[in-house]
């Protein structure tokens, strides 16, 4: 296929070539109709793509033109047998996977690291999670994804699960062999569905894990935005149907549900620019941005104090394979968290990480990073290593999560069900309502339908007193929780 044609994009210049006059919506027309500081900031270019779903520029609820034909092009870029362009970000793709393939009552098997989106299609959906541990790595305070051993045993225990999710990479770059798990469920005859949200390079350099759409997965949510230079909430769904497990029909119905009908123009002809871009320079950009991100790990190495690991962390089941441009920077031995780190970076040289935890600081290095961005993140860090080392006492490093709770009612009767508001400290024994999980990257600690025990508890206030974002509950001090009303505690 033609990959330097953007179907889409060039539809959208054209028609606003032809300046026509409209009574349709948006009201800003061309932008003459908005605040006018954010006019001249946005500029008149976007405002005159800014158009909705009017017959020159197609549907993508129900695609048959120019936006059919981008999709079309996007699933050859990515090798899939279908591509579907999501508005609603990778989460709604996600949910749309989950909501294709699942029923009230059916059994899916998904990783306890996964994103809320998965746990938001699950409550939708009325299905039941079969929860596999995720690989801790003891070295660096992380979670990898789920093994092979760790699948078997959950499709010999629940044959008749609807699926298996599997994040492919994990949010800090490692990989299982994702070729093994997608053979051993199919091998059951169960789907896989992949969290691609931090892979879309991976479809374009050897060096990088194997993409889901080359191990043979069924749907794998990628998100463009985020790594693959679109524009933030636009992302795709791929879909292989050769292993007849997946009705694509189904698919644009359950992914025009979750959609708005108001879909955004700018965010469509990003995926249509971005794909191309990919289709056409993808190898190259993933190799530069390889060759960054390698030289930003071995100048890190030399500071006293960091980590930042590298391909000595595989060989494991759940590590067979990382992405080396998500940059994993262990700083417990500064005598700091993570989430400190993230504050000093941002207070001392306007340094905007990924995410932060007890241990570490996440540096995503993309397309559009360069040697100058790389150095000043080292000086950044080379500066923090001189002014804590040797300073503060060192923590110890705990790898203790909770174990997962049981879950006594499935989450969607938990989440509608009769509930009453408890002090949270003194809720071990209740079955919880609504969802807690730190953000990012969204892991859910306690989901609707599980029981609270006093780990769950301990762990949750020693997060949140050590300043970690841990969100959910409605009450945002966490000092109360939603449980499900009940004579008595269950234990």
């Amino acid at each position: 296929m033609d990959h330097s044609r953007t179907p889409l994009f060039t539809a959208l210049k054209e028609h606003a070539a032809k300046n026509p006059v409209q009574f349709h919506i948006p009201g800003h027309k061309k932008g003459l109709g908005t605040d006018a500081e954010f006019r001249e900031f946005i500029g008149d270019n976007a405002f005159s793509i800014d158009l909705i779903n009017i017959a020159p520029l197609d549907d993508l609820h129900q695609p048959t033109g120019v936006i059919e034909e981008a999709q079309k092009l996007a699933a050859d870029a990515f090798g899939a047998d279908h591509t579907y362009f999501s508005v609603q970000g990778t989460s709604g793709a996600i949910m749309t996977m989950i909501m294709s393939v699942c029923s009230p009552g059916d059994k899916i098997i998904v990783p306890r690291n996964v994103h809320k989106s998965v746990l938001s299609a699950i409550i939708f959906t009325g299905a039941k999670p079969v929860f596999v541990s995720p690989a801790q790595d003891s070295n660096v305070g992380i979670d990898h994804g789920i093994t092979i051993s760790s699948v078997r045993k959950a499709l010999k225990r629940h044959p008749d699960a609807k699926a298996v999710l599997v994040i492919n990479p994990t949010y800090f770059g490692v990989s299982a062999n994702l070729k093994e798990i997608v053979d051993l469920a199919h091998s059951y005859n169960v789907p896989v569905l992949v969290d691609e949200a931090h892979g879309v390079l991976i479809h374009f350099h050897e060096e990088l894990p194997m993409s889901a759409m080359e191990a043979g997965a069924d749907m794998a949510a990628t998100s463009v935005h985020k790594l693959g230079g679109s524009m933030t909430q636009s992302s795709v769904l791929n879909v292989n149907t050769k292993n007849g497990y997946i009705n694509p029909y189904r698919v644009q119905t359950i992914i025009s549900m979750l959609t708005t009908t108001s879909t955004s123009y700018i965010l469509l002809a990003s995926l249509d620019t971005s794909r191309r871009s990919l289709a056409l320079h993808g190898r190259e950009m993933a190799a530069r941005t390889i060759e960054l991100a390698q030289y930003a790990r071995d100048e890190v190495n030399k500071i006293e104090g960091l980590y930042s690991f590298g391909k000595e962390i595989l060989g494991g089941e759940a590590t067979y394979s990382y992405d080396p441009t998500k940059l994993t920077i262990h700083v417990r031995h500064l005598g700091i968290t993570g989430y400190e780190t993230e504050n000093w970076l941002r207070d001392h040289y306007n340094i905007e990480v990924e995410l932060s935890d007890m241990y570490n600081i996440l540096c995503l290095i993309t397309p559009g990073d360069n040697r100058e961005t790389i150095d000043i993140l080292l000086t950044a860090l080379r500066e923090l290593s001189n002014q804590y080392m040797h300073v503060n006492e060192i923590n110890e490093l705990v790898v203790k999560t909770p174990e997962i709770p049981q879950l006594s009612l499935i989450p969607r009767d938990a989440f509608y069900g009769d509930t009453e508001v408890v002090p949270f400290k003194e809720s071990a024994g209740r079955i919880i309502a609504e969802f807690i999980y730190v953000y990012p990257p969204g892991i859910p600690i306690l989901l609707p339908g599980e029981v609270i025990s006093q780990e769950n508890i301990d762990y949750i206030i020693d997060h949140v007193e050590v300043g970690l974002p841990v969100k959910g509950p409605e009450d945002r001090s966490i000092q109360n929780v939603k449980v499900i009303v009940e004579t008595d505690p269950i234990f």
